[in-house]
């Protein structure tokens, strides 16, 4: 038996959301500034930079994280490679040479509380059931997922993608029933998102943060021919097509 006192029910700590076996915390205030930091402390809180951190009820469910995640855990928690064998640590391996993720993202399950550590960017509750069961991630976004998910390399439908789009020749791909959580520099109020009914999105960047696994992802002129696209301005833009879903950050990634 363990009771966490001072967290949750602390005044400096706001739950942002709650969603399958994630809570997102949000710390109002950074209390533990000195002289030399505090007036950086004061302008970040008034510009929302501020440290957040999920909370896992593994109660609810086993827990896939981001190597390196976890930052404290309380009662029956244990934590596994998630392995099944070496088929599937070679599959992860070859995934994770080519997406960039973590090869091995451990596994965790039991009945305890899990805290991952905190960070400064925003984080992000998606079912993946409201991508029709496949989503397909930015580099660099996924923190951790329920363990009901799969992961998969997803590769660019033409290597123009991956030449001239901004993008890897792979991605990561989520599959399955569950809940995904991302860390993004974008907060969830500023994201839109655009849904395709077997139409055509094109964006002038690399400002596509998610999009559903059903859709194409090419790079084209954005005109119909090297003429109309330098007198465009635009020249190559990122294409998405099919039926699903895209969101978009309002600018791209180191944008400011």
């Amino acid at each position: 038996m363990y009771h966490i006192n001072n967290f949750t029910n602390n005044d400096d700590v706001k739950i942002l959301m709650s969603r399958g076996v994630f809570t997102v915390v949000e710390y109002q205030k950074d209390l533990s500034v000195m002289p030399e930091t505090a007036q950086l402390a004061y302008y970040c809180n008034s510009m929302n930079v501020r440290k957040r951190q999920v909370i896992c009820d593994l109660s609810k469910g086993n827990v896939t994280t981001q190597a390196g995640a976890m930052q404290w855990m309380a009662g029956n928690v244990n934590a596994t490679t998630g392995v099944k064998g070496i088929g599937d640590l070679f599959n992860k391996a070859v995934r994770g040479s080519v997406t960039g993720e973590s090869a091995i993202k451990p596994e965790y399950t039991g009945d305890g509380t899990l805290v991952l550590e905190p960070t400064y960017k925003h984080i992000l509750l998606m079912d993946v059931a409201d991508w029709n069961g496949s989503v397909v991630l930015d580099d660099g976004l996924f923190l951790a997922c329920e363990s009901t998910l799969q992961q998969k390399a997803v590769m660019r439908s033409n290597i123009s993608s991956a030449v001239a789009g901004g993008e890897g020749l792979f991605n990561l791909g989520i599959t399955g029933s569950g809940i995904l959580c991302l860390e993004s520099f974008c907060p969830k109020e500023e994201l839109i998102e655009i849904i395709l009914e077997n139409d055509v999105l094109k964006v002038d960047g690399n400002m596509a943060i998610a999009w559903s696994g059903s859709l194409d992802f090419t790079v084209e002129r954005s005109g119909k021919s090297l003429i109309g696209s330098a007198a465009s301005g635009e020249g190559l833009v990122n294409v998405y097509r099919g039926t699903g879903k895209v969101l978009l950050a309002p600018v791209a990634k180191g944008i400011v």
